[in-house]
């Protein structure tokens, strides 16, 4: 099940909440920059994330850290500041505040929800497949950051499933960028990038179809062997798939479907 931040956030935030006190300033513009009660100011601060006003939250929440940078209140709002700027669609800021953090802290009990924010935060800037794909490396190193710190955690799961969309995701990238190789009839740049895809994508959608581009480049280049060897490896692996059914028709006389392969890799004996 995937994870709600807001909901992890609140509840992490009203671990450390105090009752509100009672009464209110009369003039709240006058003691804006006074001194106030830590836990006014805390307070106040998730009343604004509660009304979605995160701008003004994920400020209450840096004035807290700034009046009393020595209380536990500090340590938590720094990172319910970090949550309120995710929330606003400013991953930078959430991500720096989330860096420092991890920093300070290393060893808080919170510091699972900190390295998971910080992933999502890139993970939620993935761009389309035509553009640059830097925020999925980064979200990809994050993420298994997160599975690798905290394999216990409730976040290593819904990690592991952001993990296989961001490689899925990559994947595609290199599939759009190999057709268009090989729209330009470049076969050996367009090989190379469905290549990747068959050996370090294994476990995504996009391989049936990297196996039958491959095909089609081997033919076009007239290594006829090498297409039937990849034409048995997707007939093995995928025999019901479309791909494989058009990949036969290209290469009559390939190796029966259920050829083994000869060690236990799924793609290793082809290369």
């Amino acid at each position: 099940m995937t994870i709600s931040l807001r909901a992890r956030a609140i509840c992490l935030a009203f671990a450390f909440a105090l009752p509100l006190l009672a009464g209110c300033a009369d003039d709240p513009l006058k003691d804006q920059y006074k001194e106030r009660a830590v836990e006014d100011l805390y307070n106040e601060a998730m009343d604004q994330l509660n009304a979605e006003d995160y701008v003004k939250s994920a400020k209450s929440f840096d004035e807290v850290e700034r009046q009393h940078p020595y209380s536990v209140w500090a340590t938590k709002a720094q990172l319910m500041a970090a949550y309120a700027n995710y929330e606003n669609n400013k991953f930078d800021e959430a991500i720096i505040a989330l860096d420092r953090f991890i920093q300070l802290h290393p060893s808080h009990k919170d510091a699972a929800y900190a390295y998971y924010l910080k992933a999502i935060c890139y993970y939620e800037q993935i761009a389309d497949v035509g553009r640059d794909q830097k925020m999925t490396d980064q979200a990809l190193k994050g993420l298994q950051e997160v599975v690798d710190r905290f394999p216990s955690s409730i976040y290593a799961r819904d990690a592991k499933l952001k993990l296989d969309l961001a490689r899925d995701h990559l994947a595609g990238k290199e599939m759009a960028v190999g057709r268009y190789y090989e729209r330009q009839e470049q076969y050996l740049a367009a090989v190379n990038r469905y290549r990747n895809v068959v050996d370090h994508y294994q476990t995504t959608t996009h391989v049936p179809e990297a196996l039958h581009r491959l095909i089609e480049c081997y033919e076009a280049l007239g290594l006829t062997d090498e297409a039937k060897k990849t034409a048995a490896v997707l007939g093995y692996n995928y025999p019901g798939s479309d791909w494989y059914v058009d990949s036969y028709k290209m290469v009559q006389g390939a190796p029966p479907a259920d050829l083994k392969p000869k060690d236990s890799g799924w793609f290793g004996w082809l290369w």
